[in-house]
């Protein structure tokens, strides 16, 4: 996993798990309202670079969903990628709400933003909402080379590929005081990971589960299980999207257009044009 800024997706879970415990555009003023939108015709969404299954290449699950809001809102898609920043609030303030220094954004709408409580509060100038994924981490492994799975010592002296700066990563180089640390196989994204493992070169992988689905698909030699990290709520976390504070007509409007492709199928077939199964949340 990466994009939503990897390094900060995991401090936003990890912080609500504690919690719970204990090209280019000019930069805009904040504030556009749906009116000027409506005029332009144009929508402008922002999705990250790089980030497969959702958006890569201006493909993806994201891209999908985007286009298919806008053209319930009477509208076309321009989208604005860009790379994560190291926190999420930096995406929310380059993306959203302000414009990145540079002058490219803001957008009008941000696609894959975690709805989190924490986050929320933290960012009072933009309004997180219509939620459309929960998202999991899972090991997938090659049943040829590790046939039986029960917990993760299973996994024990197999090697286990991860993305680097991801939630996988930290957890699994953290886990029971660091006994995998040595089998560990960094890589540059999941993708290249879970394609190591088709290949034969890993035992097997821990990433999202949304990312494993669409490269592994249903191949019979790989099999995904759930693993249960202390620090890591078993239920995941919530996907969905974010746009200025007082464009609260848009919200509204987003809001109804989203709870329609849940309720067609569409987002479902959406999911699934892309081997991934949406899980509702």
């Amino acid at each position: 996993m990466y994009k939503i800024s990897s390094k900060a997706l995991a401090t936003i879970i990890l912080l609500a798990w504690v919690c719970f415990a204990a090209g280019a555009y000019a930069q805009a003023p904040a504030g556009n309202d749906f009116a000027k939108i409506k005029q332009s015709g144009i929508l402008k969404v922002a999705i990250y670079n790089d980030f497969a299954p959702f958006s890569a290449n201006s493909k993806g699950i994201d891209v999908d969903i985007a286009q298919a809001l806008a053209k319930k809102l009477g509208l076309t898609v321009s989208f604005l990628p860009f790379p994560a920043g190291e926190e999420l609030s930096d995406d929310l303030r380059n993306m959203v709400w302000k414009g990145h220094y540079l002058g490219y954004g803001p957008a009008d709408l941000l696609m894959h933003v975690p709805v989190d409580p924490n986050l929320i509060n933290q960012n009072d100038k933009v309004s997180i909402f219509a939620p459309y994924h929960r998202e999991t981490v899972r090991l997938v492994r090659d049943t040829r080379k590790v046939p039986e799975f029960d917990n993760l010592d299973s996994m024990t002296g197999k090697a286990i590929g991860v993305e680097k700066i991801s939630i996988g990563a930290m957890l699994l180089m953290g886990a029971e005081d660091g006994k995998f640390r040595d089998n560990i196989k960094i890589f540059p994204d999941a993708t290249a990971a879970l394609e190591k493992l088709k290949a034969g070169e890993l035992d097997g992988v821990v990433a999202n589960r949304s990312e494993i689905e669409s490269v592994v698909g249903k191949d019979a030699n790989f099999q995904m299980s759930e693993v249960a990290f202390p620090r890591l709520p078993s239920k995941g976390w919530v996907i969905g999207m974010a746009v200025k504070k007082d464009d609260q007509e848009l919200v509204k409007l987003l809001q109804d257009a989203t709870a329609t492709l849940v309720s067609s199928g569409e987002m479902a077939q959406i999911f699934a044009k892309h081997g991934v199964t949406v899980v509702t949340p």
